[in-house]
């Protein structure tokens, strides 16, 4: 059953520790609530597409009229693509985008996320990455501390258990079905030392880099904000957990 954003909301406004929810909210667009079309990000506030390479999925389903046959495009044709699609008649999607760790940009290697090249990004301001180390729970290749000491290397690496794969608490091949590329994702992020270049996120590794706009990389599909219906119902677990917080609340203003 679907997750409900009010049933959040009612939860944090009671004080509830959320920590334990996921912060991938699964939607339904096409009415059938067996499956998610779209996935919400609670803490970045953007609505990712379930399908990781849905230009090939649209290229296929369309006839070759819409989408890439390979879901491989240039930085130009990827943010076309995505600023032009009408999912289940919700609009307004674009590429993922990136914003520095810092004040400003930092150009320089890290393995440790400190820096905006490299690897080991957590940060927020990174939706790709914020996607494959927080959500996904993937590790990177290198080792938050290069290895030696110095995350300004990569000598340990590879770290173990590095990559996109399955994790013990979370599953992305099931949840994306399978869909995310163990590749290079396009940003809609110029990359401002040479705007020949833009921003993009390898999913092989977990490394944040810049790719030159004419080469051909996969695109991912996300929109600003939540594309919930207004009628999503809990699911059981959630359910308990707002029931959970409602009896701590009366037994509170008892004792008041």
């Amino acid at each position: 059953m679907k997750k409900s954003l009010t049933l959040l909301a009612l939860a944090a406004g009671l004080s509830l520790s959320l920590t334990a929810q996921a912060a991938l909210l699964g939607r339904d667009l096409d009415g059938n609530a067996a499956t998610y079309e779209a996935y919400y990000d609670d803490q970045l506030k953007i609505t990712w597409l379930a399908d990781a390479n849905y230009a090939k999925t649209q290229y296929t389903n369309s006839g070759g009229a819409t989408g890439d046959a390979d879901g491989w495009m240039n930085w130009a044709a990827a943010n076309a693509w995505a600023a032009g699609l009408n999912y289940y008649g919700v609009t307004g999607w674009r590429l993922p985008t990136v914003a520095p760790v810092g004040a400003a940009f930092d150009y320089n290697f890290s393995s440790d996320g400190s820096t905006d090249w490299g690897y080991g990004n957590t940060s927020p301001h990174s939706e790709l990455a914020y996607m494959y180390y927080m959500n996904l729970g993937n590790l990177g290749y290198c080792l938050p501390d290069g290895g030696d000491g110095d995350p300004s290397t990569c000598d340990g690496a590879p770290q173990a258990g590095w990559g996109l794969v399955d994790g013990p608490a979370l599953d992305d091949e099931t949840l994306f079905g399978g869909t995310i590329q163990p590749d290079v994702y396009w940003s809609g992020t110029e990359y401002a030392p040479n705007t020949d270049f833009a921003w993009s996120f390898r999913m092989t590794d977990g490394r944040q880099l810049a790719f030159h706009k004419s080469g051909e990389l996969y695109a991912w599909a996300v929109r600003p904000g939540d594309v919930a219906a207004a009628n999503d119902v809990p699911e059981p677990a959630s359910l308990g957990l707002l029931v959970l917080g409602l009896a701590g609340l009366g037994w509170a203003r008892r004792r008041g």
